[in-house]
């Protein structure tokens, strides 16, 4: 693949403490992103804010004020995992659709590619820029405009199950899976927004586990345990 787009988890990156920061996973990622690079590959990274934030939790906030909150903490995330990044030599650089004081820069394609081909790693934080998308949505979003091969679902999971693996000992993995029986099968990868769009523009998945040993590498060569969504 020459250009992707990670799609990380909040949650993923604060390990077993489930919120904040686990740094040596943020490391682990940064080494297997490295390896990438240096072999070529553009990489494009969307980081949830799960481990901030999980959306309105009262009803004394409001559903776009809690939206907001949640899209700053992607930007948190962001800068965050960027400094670690840039701490293992590589660089980087923070878009956001809304301004971000100097801490980040304004979103645009061309601005994507510049960065790009400088082998910079180009996070993009704060989702859509607008209230009612998720990161699931934001992801595919820039994924489909910077002209990604595909979008790689880092989770904690190692793949699409057509049951909860939690739950249902007998659940089963799917090596490979059409985004069409993703939905009717409510399989729940990206959410029904992400979903359609990904379809529409014919954008492909990949679903494999944050923690697994060079889960990333493996990913963007095709190997190791993942499912891959076709469209």
């Amino acid at each position: 693949m020459k250009r992707i787009l990670l799609k990380l988890s909040g949650e993923a990156l604060a390990g077993e403490k489930r919120t904040g920061f686990d740094e040596a996973t943020c490391l682990q990622v940064a080494a297997q992103v490295k390896k990438i690079t240096d072999a070529g590959t553009q990489v494009g990274i969307v980081i949830g804010g799960g481990n901030f934030w999980r959306g309105r939790t009262s009803k004394n906030i409001d559903r776009v004020k809690a939206d907001q909150i949640g899209m700053l903490a992607t930007v948190m995330n962001a800068i965050y995992v960027s400094e670690i990044f840039r701490s293992q030599g590589m660089k980087t650089n923070i878009l956001t659709p809304f301004e971000v004081g100097t801490f980040t820069k304004p979103f645009s394609k061309d601005r994507v590619n510049k960065y790009f081909a400088k082998g910079q790693v180009v996070f993009f934080a704060g989702g859509t820029g607008h209230p009612y998308f998720s990161t699931d949505t934001g992801v595919v979003l820039r994924a489909v405009e910077v002209e990604a091969d595909a979008i790689l679902l880092a989770k904690n999971i190692d793949g699409v199950y057509d049951k909860d693996p939690a739950v249902h000992e007998d659940a089963k993995r799917f090596d490979e899976i059409s985004i069409d029986e993703v939905v009717e099968k409510g399989l729940q990868v990206v959410d029904l927004a992400a979903s359609a769009m990904a379809k529409e523009n014919r954008m492909p998945m990949v679903v494999f586990h944050l923690q697994e040993e060079d889960s990333i590498v493996k990913a963007v060569r095709g190997e190791g345990k993942r499912t891959v969504v076709t469209v």
